[in-house]
């Protein structure tokens, strides 16, 4: 499906000329609401845009160990601090990796990942 108008900046204000990362990017108090309503729904859609769940592999005393985790990845602030904060409405533990990347590694925030994310389209 394909969208075209010149009046979709007035449903997404957020959207707009130039790169995300360098200019600010706030939910309208009607988008923040549907977040906070449905958190689920939200990070499952950034995760299918901007994240991704691997099998991490971790040497450690000749052993190698393998667990699943998932990233996210923003050159936006704004983007990972929504995506955070809807992470932190259910509980699940996030780490900053570095400038631009979440991690989830924690076996019980995957798993509940895990139960709603479900595979990208």
């Amino acid at each position: 499906m394909v969208v075209y108008s010149n009046q979709l900046v007035c449903l997404f204000p957020q959207h707009g000329r130039g790169a995300k990362h360098l200019r600010p990017i706030r939910l309208a108090d009607w988008q923040a609401e549907l977040v906070h309503e449905q958190p689920r729904k939200f990070i499952r859609g950034l995760i299918h845009s901007d994240g991704c769940r691997f099998l991490n592999r971790v040497r450690a005393g000749g052993k190698i160990y393998a667990y699943p985790r998932y990233n996210f990845t923003n050159a936006s602030g704004d983007i990972r601090d929504l995506f955070t904060a809807a992470c932190d409405l259910l509980g699940i533990e996030w780490r900053q990796m570095n400038a631009r990347n979440i991690s989830i590694a924690r076996h019980e925030s995957v798993s509940r990942l895990d139960g709603f994310v479900g595979p990208k389209q």
